[in-house]
């Protein structure tokens, strides 16, 4: 990626998600380092009107055409020129023309794949919140970023903290390292009877002790499906074996990921629980900037505890963690899968139609069902992704029924 001239022109993907909000008031407090080139929806009109109105971007894209017609009518009532596009192709547009530098990829899901693609491809600073990106991209998506020249830069919490405690020089981490730690809260419901998740509700599993996320976040979060995806994008991330991964619980969001080195120490990135902080790191790297985020006060902090996974009957407790691991270790496309399912899984979940305990059952039957042939294209992996959909959808029917 070449050197940028004048104020970084920014693309952002799912603006009105809380990694997209968090974005635009990161890049406000630094109007002469950033502009933001287009801004992405997917139902949420006027939210996105109103950054708009704000940011004054030179493209808005929502997904469906009816809300982007309405989004279009808004915006001429009120003289803004921002110029509305609608669809997927539209995503792929505005995150790899020349005429942008950065890409934040915040949109949820395996919708955001092929724009990461596309911007990856292009050879843009890529800052990716899409975790989709590299569970169901795997080597097809590192293949587009070495091919394209691209910058990628993980946004992710815990990636974000594992970066920043890695040695600058890429080449030298396998022969220093010995193991990356990912931490996670434990959800909601860590002190919960295992027994008792079945009747747990989807406002239950919405309400994470320290994060503000979205609903499909959270859910994951309490799974702990979350870590499950961030094991398996840490693998391609930073190109370690599975067996140089952990996960230790620390509930108090502190401490967001460590890496421990061949000679027993351990490089830890410690901050507030708020998404600010990787972001602006994302942004400014290999600079650092205010990012609007409290500091931490030590003489305030309380007492930082740890937990092993296995702690508080973990089978019953966290089963797709150890299915992950599992996936991580089968063939290429397997993730993917998993992917698909606990997408079709959770939503089904909030709607209604299965218990908080079946999200697993679905996961788990899909990928016992489905060996999908290694993904060589993106083509593959859509392919992989719509039929772990439909494989998962009749799990949930069978369940629901």
């Amino acid at each position: 990626m070449s050197e940028v001239q004048g104020p970084m022109r920014v693309t952002i993907l799912g603006s009105t998600g809380s990694i997209g909000t968090s974005t635009l008031d990161v890049m406000a407090r630094h109007p002469e380092r950033f502009e933001v080139f287009a801004l992405s929806a997917s139902r949420q009109v006027d939210l996105l009107f109103e950054q708009c109105v704000r940011f004054r971007p030179r493209f808005a894209v929502m997904v469906q055409p009816e809300h982007a017609r309405t989004l279009q009518e808004k915006l001429k009532a009120h003289g803004l020129g921002t110029q509305v596009l609608a669809g997927p192709q539209a995503l792929d547009e505005v995150s790899s023309t020349s005429e942008v530098d950065a890409v934040m990829a915040a949109i949820v899901g395996a919708a955001g794949l092929s724009p990461c693609l596309a911007a990856a491809r292009a050879g843009k600073r890529l800052l990716l919140a899409n975790k989709e990106a590299l569970v169901v991209g795997g080597e097809v998506f590192l293949s587009a970023v070495r091919q394209g020249g691209a910058t990628l830069l993980p946004i992710d919490s815990e990636h974000s903290a594992i970066f920043q405690s890695l040695p600058e020089d890429p080449g030298t981490w396998q022969a220093r390292i010995d193991k990356i730690i990912l931490t996670a809260s434990g959800g909601p419901f860590r002190q919960r009877d295992p027994d008792s998740l079945r009747d747990v509700t989807p406002a239950q599993a919405c309400a994470h002790p320290n994060w503000s996320m979205g609903r499909k976040i959270s859910v994951d979060s309490a799974t702990m499906m979350n870590k499950v995806l961030e094991v398996i994008e840490a693998k391609y991330l930073f190109g370690v074996a599975v067996d140089q991964l952990d996960v230790v619980i620390h509930p108090q969001s502190i401490i967001h990921s460590m890496v421990q080195y061949k000679d027993a120490s351990v490089v830890a990135q410690l901050g507030t629980p708020d998404m600010r902080v990787p972001i602006a790191y994302g942004l400014s790297w290999p600079e650092r900037m205010l990012s609007g985020a409290s500091s931490l006060d030590f003489g305030q902090l309380q007492a930082m505890t740890f937990e092993s996974i296995h702690t508080h009957g973990h089978p019953q407790r966290y089963p797709g963690l150890i299915l992950g691991f599992e996936t991580l270790r089968a063939t290429p496309g397997s993730c993917a899968v998993l992917n698909a399912a606990n997408e079709v899984a959770v939503q089904a979940f909030l709607d209604g139609e299965i218990r908080f305990d079946q999200i697993h059952a679905v996961n788990a039957a899909t990928l016992d069902g489905f060996s999908p042939a290694v993904p060589q294209a993106l083509a593959d992996l859509l392919d992989i992704d719509h039929e772990a959909r439909r494989r998962a959808q009749a799990m949930v029917h069978r369940l629901a029924a």
